[in-house]
């Protein structure tokens, strides 16, 4: 149990972070920026269910809000609807 509290921790951190760097791509006003600003908010919301279910003592739901959360970010970053560090390691990019 106490690797799964760390794991979930971990990604949640790495959410956080990453949440925190991307930023919308596409011009104003457009579909691919509407498009980013989608991915984005699924990010953060994933984010917050997964702060929720961490607050329940629900480990497993927490670690894959968060983990879901990221998979937006990244595949908004590899489609280029986000703009994300390339270097580093919150994306794999």
């Amino acid at each position: 149990m106490a690797e799964l509290s760390e794991k979930t921790d971990r990604y949640e951190r790495l959410l956080s972070e990453a949440v925190a760097e991307a930023t919308v791509a596409g011009p104003a006003e457009t579909p691919l920026a509407d498009a980013g600003a989608d991915c984005m908010e699924m990010a953060e919301s994933y984010l917050e269910d997964g702060r929720h279910f961490r607050d329940d003592d629900d480990l497993v739901n927490a670690l894959a809000a968060f983990s879901y959360g990221h998979a937006f970010l990244d595949a908004g970053a590899r489609i280029g609807l986000l703009d994300v560090p390339r270097e580093g390691h919150l994306f794999t990019v």
